[in-house]
């Protein structure tokens, strides 16, 4: 990024020169004869073309992920299946256990767990209170409209960059 701190520099250099020299000169010639004499544009235009190639490849990615998310989803499921269809075969059976060259499986009791018959009669000490949240999106919503609320402020906005594919 050196190159684009140079050339920023080279940049403002030769318009606060131009200015100097032509006071009243209008934005449309100024920006014309900037980018004829810097190459400014030409690497912001690169680095642009850079970053629409990430996007691009992050975007291919993310459908990859989401496809290998989904086999891990369907693998994990096909495991639990065959785990629970080798136990329901060992327990019909009465089969306590069963040695193999690489692995030895058996049979055992298992822990009773918690059902919630009736959540409206459990005692309070059982229930954990939650830390409160910051609705963010309902605030930044709200100041936006202009209400006033305590405690929070907009930010002065940054400039925006827009890249237009066609």
């Amino acid at each position: 990024m050196t190159r684009v701190t140079a050339s920023v520099a080279a940049y403002q250099t030769i318009r606060e020169r131009i200015i100097a020299l032509e006071a009243d000169i209008d934005d449309v010639t100024l920006a014309d004869t900037l980018e004829g004499l810097t190459d400014l544009n030409e690497i912001v235009a690169a680095v642009v073309r850079s970053a629409l190639v990430d996007e691009a490849l992050a975007e291919g990615l993310k459908g990859h992920i989401q496809l290998l998310e989904e086999r891990l989803r369907r693998l994990v499921e096909r495991a639990e299946a065959q785990r629970r269809i080798a136990r329901d075969a060992m327990a019909e059976v009465d089969l306590k256990r069963v040695a193999a060259p690489d692995f030895t499986v058996s049979l055992r009791p298992g822990s009773p767990a918690l059902v919630a018959v009736d959540e409206a009669v459990i005692p309070a000490p059982y229930w954990q209170p939650r830390e409160p949240r910051l609705d963010r999106a309902g605030l930044l919503n709200d100041l936006k409209h202009g209400a006033a609320v305590g405690g929070v402020a907009l930010s002065n906005p940054e400039p925006v960059l827009s890249v237009r594919v066609r």
